[in-house]
């Protein structure tokens, strides 16, 4: 196994305890596709991939329309994505991308929050750079042949095939999302998810459990923010 699967075994991918704010960083992320790419479905492969991880995580389907739907509206703002860089306090790094229609309060928002812990908001590319970004897939297991999948999926850029409780993960590389996608829809496997991902490149940091509570306050004011959508560190859980 490589680095992404013990990533997220790391990482195991922690889920927004709060249903609004699933819903509302799904939407953001549907509206900006939607956007971006049309608001059909059937021309639009990331468009296709949110609205697969919305009914996943139960998003209802008038949400999801209306998402679509704020792509075209005049009135409505547009969001920006902007990653935000910096420290946290014992040296961990972070990467935090948001989504915003207002990046004045954003910024301030994530400074505020790196100073209170005894961080610092870095500059762009501070931090960066001890981050790979992959896209991921999760697909239900379905008696696939985990072998035959992997060996096919080689071609279309899939680094790493692994199985993870009831669905089977892949990882690629950031710009093979498009070809993963197509190989999966042309199989007619059944996806659950596609997004993207950033991956630490350099050894987690492994700390006490009194640092490690205070980094994890740190995280879920991040994770409480509206305009935040994900956010990676460097902690070792």
């Amino acid at each position: 196994m490589g680095r992404a699967f013990e990533f997220r075994k790391e990482r195991k991918f922690k889920r927004w305890g709060n249903m609004a704010r699933v819903f509302t960083r799904l939407a953001k992320e549907i509206t900006m596709a939607a956007k971006s790419g049309g608001t059909d479905p059937d021309n639009n492969p990331r468009l296709r991939a949110l609205i697969s991880n919305a009914r996943s995580e139960n998003m209802p389907k008038d949400n999801i329309e209306r998402a679509i739907k704020r792509a075209i509206e005049k009135d409505h703002s547009d969001y920006k994505e902007v990653v935000y860089e910096g420290y946290g306090p014992h040296g961990i790094a972070f990467l935090v991308e948001t989504a915003t229609d207002n990046t004045t309060r954003t910024v301030a928002n994530i400074r505020s929050y790196f100073n209170k812990f005894g961080g610092s908001l870095g500059t762009s590319g501070s931090v960066e750079f001890m981050f790979e970004r992959k896209c991921v897939f999760k697909l239900k297991a379905n008696d696939i042949d985990l072998e035959e999948l992997e060996l096919e999926l080689i071609d279309y850029g899939a680094e790493e095939v692994f199985p993870d409780e009831d669905c089977i993960v892949i990882y690629g590389a950031f710009e093979s999302y498009g070809t993963i996608q197509k190989f999966i829809e042309e199989r007619g496997y059944d996806m659950i998810s596609g997004s993207f991902e950033r991956i630490p490149t350099v050894d987690m940091k492994i700390l006490p459990d009194d640092q490690k509570v205070e980094l994890e306050k740190l995280i879920e004011r991040f994770e409480n923010d509206d305009d935040v959508q994900n956010v990676y560190h460097t902690m070792a859980s």
